[in-house]
This record gives structure tokens, sequence and C-alpha cells, in this order.
């Protein structure tokens, strides 16, 4: 071997990577489990509460099911728009992640509006007893994810129309439908707490 250093030729790598293989990736995972830290802390929280009250409710009847049980079924229809939405990323196809985030938009528009309805159905204020504060807390925190991921999701769909555009764009489409795989898996629980860890006795 000569005495030269030979340089590492690296032009045919890729300059786009999805999931595992991206940094995006594992930031969007290492926030996912912060804040899937957060939710199981407020889910302990209610039922440390619940463990410590001779009633539960304490003043209020349990949160009408309707508007959380509606929503519930309208997150997980948005797994398929999410999922198309990735797809199409993964195989950088720009008409498909503009369709798709577009739906993706209306159907987190359509999230927020349930959300208001529920929180006018929990039967409670925040502040009117222990119950009151957990369950809005609840649903404060998920209402906070569904609010930042929609800002997200727009922004996206807005630069994917206008520009500018390259292969980093299509990571972070990507990465915008594995964190509302979060986002909607997360919920299950909470509803559950929510809507049926007042009526389980």
């Amino acid at each position: 071997m000569s005495g030269e250093m030979r340089a590492l030729d690296v032009r045919e790598l890729p300059t786009v990577v999805f999931s595992h293989r991206s940094l995006m990736w594992w930031g969007t995972l290492g926030m996912m489990a912060i804040e899937g830290t957060v939710f199981a802390l407020a889910v302990m929280a209610y039922f440390y509460l619940r463990s410590h009250s001779a009633t539960w409710p304490m003043t209020a009847p349990p949160p009408d099911l309707f508007w959380g049980t509606l929503n519930t079924g309208v997150m997980l229809a948005s797994f398929i728009p999410a999922h198309m939405a990735k797809k199409e990323a993964e195989a950088l196809r720009l008409q498909g992640v503009r369709r798709w985030l577009v739906i993706s938009v209306l159907f987190s528009l359509a999230f927020v509006a349930l959300r208001v309805m529920e929180f006018a159905a929990l039967n409670c204020r925040w502040d009117s007893s222990a119950y009151g504060s957990v369950v809005w807390l609840l649903l404060a925190l998920h209402t906070t994810h569904i609010v930042t991921d929609l800002i997200d999701t727009l922004v996206l769909a807005v630069l994917f129309f206008k520009g500018p555009l390259d292969g980093k764009r299509f990571v972070d489409a990507s990465e915008n439908s594995f964190y509302w795989y979060f986002v909607v898996l997360t919920w299950l629980p909470i509803y559950l707490v929510i809507y049926w860890g007042a009526r389980v006795t």
C-alpha cells in the first residue's frame, strides 16, 4: 500500500434516508419517549387521586361519552391519511404527499373542533375539584399535541405546495406521520381513563 491517504468515496451514498437511518427519526423517538412519560405520570396522578377519594367523580357525573368516542373513531380513521403521507414521502412522490398532507390537515381541524365539544361535555371545571383538575390536565395535554401537530402538518403542506423543497422535506413529512401515530396511540389509554375510569367501580 502506498504512503498516500486514500479518500473515502461517498458519492454513491443517498442524501435522503428514512426511518432509523435518519437522525430526525431518532429525535422524534426521543421526544415521544419524554412525552409518553409525561402522559404516564398524568394517568398515575389520576389513579392516585382516585384511590384517595371516597367518591369518584367527586362532585360531577362522568363525562358524556358521545364526543370523546366520536373523536376516538375519527382519530383511528386518521391513521389512513397519515400512513399514506408517510408512504408517499418515502417514495419521494410529490403529488401524493401534497394530497395526503391536505387530508391530514382536514382531519386535524376536525379533531380540534371535536375536542372543543369534549371539553364542554366533561361535566366539570378544571378548578371544581381534584377530579376536575386531573381530567382537564389529561385532556389539555393531549390537545396540546394535536394542536402542535396540526401546525406542523399545515406548515409542511404549505412548503410542499410553495417550496423551497428538497429531499429533507420528504423526511420531515415521513416523521410528521410517525409522530401522528404517537398522538393517536397515546389517546387510546387517555380516552379509557377519562371516559371509563369514572364509570368503573
